[in-house]
């Protein structure tokens, strides 16, 4: 299959100071696309769009907040009037049995996960209709697909991912506007935010973990489809990963 030619099309990455948003920065930008960097530290994606050069924009906003978020796509609307690629990539994870969490926590991983994606989400449709082959690609996790002990307000959240693409595809597939998610197993990036460093590390090793950069190659495929083909679903994780 022939994949299509990026070149000039327009991206906002989430999530884009390091890790997985960092990688399809990079990779996106090398396909030749514009890439509207988003993330809440503005110095690190400052830096990246820097080093990338004329292909990108760093605009800094929380997406848990929907101000925020608004201003980055009137941003994305005034400077390039259209939008063909929303990657919701931003997301966090508090480890803990449920019995023992504090709703405090709960609304943290809620609003970014979920909140996040629906404000991004929302704000980006109105730029994607009649633009061929545009699409919004989530990260969820194989933890939204598997119950995982001591995630489970984070299984939650990207359940509710899945839930959501899935009704948006029936809503607007017959516009020709794709829905796509990306289910990661373990990643070696800065996720994992109350888990001590070396119990990641450990984990990752064991498993010989993904890169951001495989995950990033995962997105460019399914961008790269032909109009008509939509990726629905990657779940992808390393060959040793047995288990979620």
């Amino acid at each position: 299959m022939k994949l299509e030619n990026l070149t000039d099309k327009i991206a906002v990455i989430t999530g884009a100071s390091s890790g997985i948003g960092e990688a399809a920065a990079r990779l996106l930008a090398a396909e030749g696309m514009k890439v509207v960097l988003v993330a809440r530290r503005e110095e690190r994606i400052r830096a990246l769009a820097e080093e990338i050069g004329e292909a990108a924009v760093a605009v800094s906003a929380d997406i848990s907040n929907g101000d925020q978020v608004a201003k980055v796509f009137n941003q994305v609307r005034e400077q390039f009037g259209a939008l063909d690629l929303l990657f919701n990539n931003a997301g966090m994870g508090i480890n803990g049995h449920f019995v023992d969490s504090r709703p405090e926590d709960w609304k943290t991983q809620i609003d970014v996960n979920l909140y996040g994606v629906l404000y991004c989400t929302h704000a980006a449709l109105p730029l994607m209709r009649g633009r061929a082959g545009a699409m919004v690609s989530t990260v969820s996790s194989v933890g939204g697909r598997y119950g995982i002990e001591g995630w489970s307000v984070y299984n939650a959240t990207k359940f509710a991912v899945i839930g959501l693409h899935d009704a948006l595809r029936k809503e607007l597939g017959g516009e020709g506007i794709r829905f796509s998610v990306i289910e990661p197993g373990a990643v070696w990036t800065e996720w994992g935010h109350n888990v001590p460093a070396e119990a990641m590390k450990k984990r990752r090793e064991m498993v010989d973990a993904l890169t951001a950069e495989d995950v990033a190659n995962a997105l460019v495929y399914s961008f790269a489809q032909p109009p008509r083909v939509m990726v629905e679903e990657m779940l992808i994780r390393p060959v040793k990963q047995l288990v979620p």
